[in-house]
């Protein structure tokens, strides 16, 4: 299939690493805010023949299947809507947006039009949650989880215009960093009913959201659990999920899964990876950008919803709001529909 990319900031080297590798999509055109930045990634990346394009000439090209968008959350409504009207499939970068309600209204938007949209949580494609999946029935009831996201940010990182806002990315580690590890989570826990939080900025940063988390949850089967998450853990470290069931404990970390059952024995499976826990957030494989985007292309193809649609987005983006509100006002928070 042949895709456009509009919005070529930091990440879009790695989706042009995962394109390159693919052998079932291809790269039309591109399209940013600066002219210059679209020539800029072409001579990085000649050999994808891809052109420059405007937003508007995108949409309208029939022979584009489907547009990977890539911008910051707060520059994505007016290309959405100009997408939505051309009827053309959207894969979006992470977060859907800034807030709870304008990712259910970026989300509403598309359904109502009968748009696909998939959003890029990639850590879902790792092929080590594949075996976890496949163990967890054996391990019995999920009575407590375990998240932690002890990554690093130098303060050069959050010097970038806008970084780490609300009004640029809708908050700090929780809703650009942790995002990933939370939706992973939810995927193989079922959703939270209630949180009890604390947020904080460290003296390691000066921005406006928090870069510290630490949050009790409570999930609707009746498990409890605890989530970490910072950029402020030098020199950062591998994320790890770790579901402790009745009959034994899986303790998923970047992408090696460890496993202990109460009759003693245990496996160990996948290969350690890098998810860009440290100084250079760009320091992760491109391969699950890659299966993410083939999913999408095999979902339109096949008229089934991709790996994550934009409604089952929304659970962790409703997660990190009531962990927010219980951090900012000390008190319990219940999650509507949880």
């Amino acid at each position: 299939m042949r895709v456009a990319l509009i919005g070529l900031g930091m990440v879009a080297g790695t989706y042009a690493d995962a394109i390159r590798s693919s052998g079932r999509v291809r790269l039309a055109a591109v399209a940013a805010r600066r002219p210059a930045s679209a020539q800029e990634f072409l001579a990085r990346h000649p050999d994808l023949g891809a052109r420059a394009a405007s937003v508007s000439q995108i949409a309208e090209d029939p022979s584009i299947d489907f547009v990977i968008l890539t911008t910051p959350p707060n520059a994505r409504r007016e290309i959405v809507e100009r997408l939505v009207a051309a009827k053309k499939p959207i894969l979006m970068e992470k977060p859907v947006e800034r807030t709870l309600a304008t990712a259910t209204a970026l989300v509403d938007l598309c359904a109502g039009a009968g748009v696909p949209l998939g959003i890029m949580l990639q850590h879902r494609a790792r092929p080590v949650v594949a075996d976890l999946r496949r163990v967890m029935p054996g391990l019995g009831p999920l009575l407590a989880t375990e998240v932690n996201v002890p990554w690093w940010r130098p303060q050069s990182y959050y010097d970038q215009p806008g970084r780490g806002s609300f009004a640029r990315d809708g908050g700090g580690v929780l809703i650009s960093q942790a995002i990933h590890t939370l939706d992973l989570m939810l995927s193989l826990t079922g959703p939270v009913t209630e949180v009890m939080a604390m947020v904080a900025t460290t003296g390691h940063h000066r921005m406006e959201a928090e870069d510290f988390v630490s949050a009790g949850l409570r999930f609707r089967n009746g498990a409890v659990g605890q989530v970490f998450a910072t950029t402020a853990s030098f020199p950062g470290r591998g994320e790890t999920i770790t579901l402790h069931c009745r009959d034994g404990s899986a303790r998923l970390e970047a992408g090696v899964l460890q496993v202990d059952r109460l009759d003693g024995s245990s496996q160990r499976l996948g290969q350690p990876a890098t998810s860009g826990a440290g100084a250079d957030p760009m320091a992760f494989t491109s391969d699950w950008h890659r299966a993410v985007i083939e999913d999408f292309a095999d979902a339109l193809a096949e008229r089934r919803p991709p790996m994550v649609p934009g409604q089952a987005a929304l659970a962790v983006h409703g997660l990190i709001a009531a962990i927010e509100a219980s951090g900012q006002t000390g008190t319990r928070v219940r999650l509507s529909g949880g």
